[in-house]
C-alpha cells in the first residue's frame, strides 16, 4: 500500500514539507509507503473550463498535473500539505487540484482515505483545511482525521519542529491512515464491495 501526499509550497523543504514527513515516518512504522509529490515553484495554469480533457488528462500539458493524476490512480491514500499565507491554502495548490480532479471527474481519487495538512505561522489554517476536505467529500473519500486539527505552526522548519502538539497531530494522522487503509484492504479481501453510486441526476439552478 502506498499513500501520495502534495507538497503545495513552492519551498521542496519547507514547513509544509516538515508535516508531511512527520506523517510518513508514521506510515513507513506501519508498513505502508509514501511519496511526497513537489508542486515546486514552476507556474501551474488554472482550470479554464474548457471541457477538452481527455482519458483522464488536462488538455495542458505543460506543467505536473497529468503526471500526478497518473500517480493517484495507483495510490492509495492521499495527504495534501498547503502553507496559509492569506488566511486560505496556495493558489498554487487549489489551481492544481481543480484540474487533476476535474479532468478525471475524480476517478482517480473514489473511496481512497485522505487527510488535508495545513502549515502556518500563526492563523488561516481552519479555513484552508476547510477548502482542501471539499475536493474529498465530492469524491467520496473517507477523511483522515487526528487529535486536533490537521495542522503545525511555525515560521521555518526549526520552528515546526517545536510544535510538539502540532507533530503529534501529525503522527496520529499517519496512524489513522494506516488503519483505514488496512481496514479496507481486509475489507476488499473478504467480499465486501465498495458502495454503489448513483449518477444519474445532475441539476441546473435555473428559471
Amino acid at each position: 500500500m502506498k499513500v501520495l501526499m502534495l507538497n503545495g509550497s513552492a519551498h521542496q523543504k519547507g514547513c509544509t514539507y516538515t508535516a508531511l514527513t512527520e506523517i510518513g515516518r508514521e506510515l513507513e512504522k506501519e508498513g505502508i509507503s509514501y511519496e511526497i509529490f513537489q508542486l515546486g515553484g514552476q507556474p501551474i495554469r488554472d482550470c479554464i473550463g474548457c471541457r477538452q480533457c481527455k482519458n483522464d488528462s488536462c488538455v495542458f500539458q505543460d506543467d505536473a498535473v497529468n503526471e500526478f493524476v497518473r500517480k493517484a490512480k495507483e495510490a492509495d491514500g492521499f495527504v495534501f500539505g498547503t502553507p496559509v499565507y492569506y488566511a486560505h491554502p496556495s493558489g498554487r495548490i487549489l489551481s492544481f487540484l481543480d484540474r487533476a480532479f476535474y479532468c478525471c471527474s475524480g476517478r482517480a481519487f473514489y473511496f481512497k482515505p485522505a487527510a488535508a495538512v495545513a502549515s502556518a505561522r500563526r492563523a488561516g489554517t481552519t479555513a484552508s483545511l476547510d477548502v482542501l476536505n471539499k475536493y474529498f467529500g465530492i469524491s467520496q473519500m473517507p477523511t483522515v482525521g487526528s487529535t486536533y486539527w490537521n495542522m503545525v505552526h511555525g515560521n521555518t522548519p526549526e520552528e515546526v519542529l517545536q510544535d510538539v502538539e502540532g507533530l503529534q497531530t501529525m503522527r496520529n494522522i499517519g496512524r489513522s491512515m494506516a488503519w483505514m487503509l488496512k481496514s479496507f484492504h481486509l475489507a476488499s479481501e473478504n467480499g465486501i464491495a465498495l458502495p454503489q453510486t448513483e449518477r444519474v441526476s445532475f441539476t441546473n439552478f435555473i428559471r
